[in-house]
């Protein structure tokens, strides 16, 4: 059945048990600046300058700007490990633990899903499992009104009477931020967060959230993020799925905890996120035209004079899988830094010195680093082996090759920590393939420079399978990464 809609015609599905599932949303805010408004005349002249600064010293004085750019790449190496140790030392403290208030507020849980029939009845099971008073829930599954096959297998798996079907009008752009504002003008929540069509959160999760906001005597606390954790199969991991568990690891249990000690902000995860409501919805909630709507709202919110923290129960989440899967959520990711790095660039001091450091290290540094991972190694690899069939010492200078391995350790150091806090595996084969990993990264790159000019708005979807049997077992590594912290 359908019924208009500002001009669209919307499709409604009813149960006859149920009664109407499909509700129409009020329209959604949007934020200032977003991605959409594109860059503004001093972001183009900056880059002019700096394409044609470096096109001149290239032609002028070739020999003269390669120097430079080693002793560059070399700076940006020692400063990165410099920064990677400090997170290291910064990090090892646990996320509070509060008392119960003495009011559980009510939550509004969402999940924006497209596509994901056969992952649905697994999600509805893991939701229902949350360990907080069902009169206090109000859950909205969110999907595209023509997203058919997902809407059927939503009735049929016959979600809980708090977790209701919110149905997103056709309109562009078609991203999951904008499914989640439509939701947002639903939410009836004093607390609100989302989970992905994947996650399997740890179900006491929303009361250590609820616990951790009632006990803030700040009144700035807006966001809290928990732990995302990758579910590997037992003894048959692949290299792919080896590598993503150590480099999550390496972000959540290491890179985050470490900017909250800092005092800095830091880019959300995309999903486990925890908001007060009120503050969502007065920053004007995710930007629909950002595809990591969630890097951006974690220095929106810093921006606006919020604060971001943590908590300790996890989410557990698949890896995406092979390359043809991983290549379009990876590239999806480094278009969306792109796109944030472009917005809070126009206003940069707007951060302040600390959001602009946070900025700086974590969106710049995720950037550089993926371009420059390939052509790095393969820079290193062929002078050696020249070097080698000629019977030569490398010309590389030593000391380059001292600051390449300095942060090449630092890295593995980061993953191997960030692994046992999580309670994964990362042995030093992991190590060894590691630099094929980053240097598929670069690949990722390019790829997102392409899509970003060719199809900036555009949504990479990442396809979710239902768990295997033979998934971890998270509530055992769960319980393995909070001995091993």
């Amino acid at each position: 059945m359908t019924f208009p809609y500002y001009g669209y015609s919307m499709v409604a599905v009813s149960d006859p048990d149920r009664g109407w599932l499909g509700v129409r949303p009020a329209r959604p805010a949007v934020p200032d600046g977003a991605a959409h408004t594109g860059a503004t005349p001093l972001q183009l002249t900056v880059v002019v300058i700096v394409i044609a600064g470096t096109t001149a010293a290239l032609v002028l004085r070739p020999d003269a700007t390669a120097r430079a750019a080693v002793v560059g790449i070399g700076i940006g190496f020692l400063v990165c490990a410099v920064w990677r140790l400090l997170l290291v030392l910064c990090s090892g403290r646990r996320p509070l633990r509060s008392a119960p208030p003495g009011r559980w507020p009510r939550y509004t849980v969402l999940a924006a899903l497209h596509d994901e029939g056969e992952i649905v009845p697994q999600l509805i099971d893991r939701l229902s499992a949350l360990d907080y008073p069902r009169r206090l829930l109000d859950g909205w599954l969110v999907l595209e009104a023509d997203d058919h096959p997902t809407i059927q297998a939503v009735i049929a798996a016959r979600p809980p009477a708090w977790l209701r079907l919110l149905l997103v009008p056709p309109g562009r752009p078609r991203t999951k931020p904008r499914a989640l504002n439509h939701a947002l003008a639903r939410a009836r929540g004093e607390l609100l967060t989302v989970y992905d069509a994947e996650d399997a959160p740890d179900p006491g999760q929303l009361r250590e959230a609820a616990a951790r906001f009632a006990a803030d005597d700040t009144g700035r606390l807006a966001c809290l993020q928990a732990p995302l954790r990758i579910r590997t199969r037992n003894g048959r991991a692949g290299f792919l799925e080896r590598q993503f568990a150590a480099e999550y690891a390496a972000l959540f249990e290491v890179t985050l905890p470490g900017l909250v000690g800092l005092g800095l902000p830091f880019p959300l995860g995309g999903t486990s996120n925890h908001f007060r409501i009120d503050v969502l919805r007065a920053v004007g909630g995710w930007d629909a035209w950002n595809v990591t709507e969630d890097a951006d709202l974690g220095f929106r919110l810093w921006r606006h004079g919020w604060r971001l923290g943590l908590i300790s129960r996890p989410t557990w989440e698949t890896p995406p899988g092979p390359l043809e899967h991983w290549l379009p959520q990876r590239t999806r990711w480094l278009k969306g830094y792109m796109q944030t790095w472009g917005v809070h660039s126009r206003d940069p001091f707007g951060l302040g010195l600390r959001g602009l450091v946070a900025l700086v290290m974590t969106l710049g540094v995720a950037l550089v680093s993926a371009a420059l991972h390939a052509p790095s190694l393969a820079w290193v690899a062929s002078a050696v082996l020249v070097a080698g069939f000629a019977g030569l010492s490398p010309a590389t200078p030593l000391l380059a090759l001292a600051v390449l391995a300095l942060g090449v350790a630092a890295a593995w150091l980061t993953c191997a920590v960030g692994a046992k806090r999580a309670g994964l595996p990362y042995h030093i084969g992991d190590m060894v393939t590691a630099p094929a990993y980053w240097s598929l990264l670069s690949l990722a790159f390019v790829h997102a420079v392409w899509r970003l000019i060719r199809e900036p708005f555009a949504w990479d979807k990442t396809r979710h399978r239902a768990d295997p049997v033979e998934a971890v077992d998270t509530d055992a590594a769960s319980d393995s990464g909070r001995q091993a912290a």
